[in-house]
């Protein structure tokens, strides 16, 4: 049985080897990476990074854009709060959430663009 994901025959290149692992990063970005990548793995969560791509939203109107409770989106929030996806800011008695950063808009616009090529 032939893999065509695989070696035919085995031929480590010590020395590529060594670059790329020097050029890795650490385990701990490693692991956050994860774990951004594993809270992007949800499709609610990614309705709410998607709504705020071009703009901010409270929590009532991201309920009614992913057709969702509130508790629901809020918890998903929560999530992406914590991995530094999203931010929010307070006026009043409102909260509004927005991308955490640029680096966030252009993963997921990357991520898009990746899927519609």
């Amino acid at each position: 049985m032939t893999h065509t994901d695989a070696c035919g025959q085995k031929c480590i290149n010590p020395e590529e080897v060594k670059k790329t692992l020097e050029a890795m990063p650490s385990p701990e970005t490693i692991l956050g990476l994860s774990e951004i990548f594993k809270a992007l793995a949800d499709a609610s969560r990614i309705k709410i990074v998607t709504a705020l791509l071009d703009r901010e939203h409270c929590v009532c109107d991201l309920a009614v854009i992913c057709g969702q409770s509130e508790s629901a989106v809020s918890h998903q929030l929560r999530v992406l709060r914590t991995l530094r996806i999203v931010k929010n800011r307070r006026q009043g008695k409102i909260v509004y959430y927005s991308l955490d950063d640029d680096h966030v808009r252009l993963l997921l616009q990357m991520s898009i663009e990746h899927i519609s090529h």
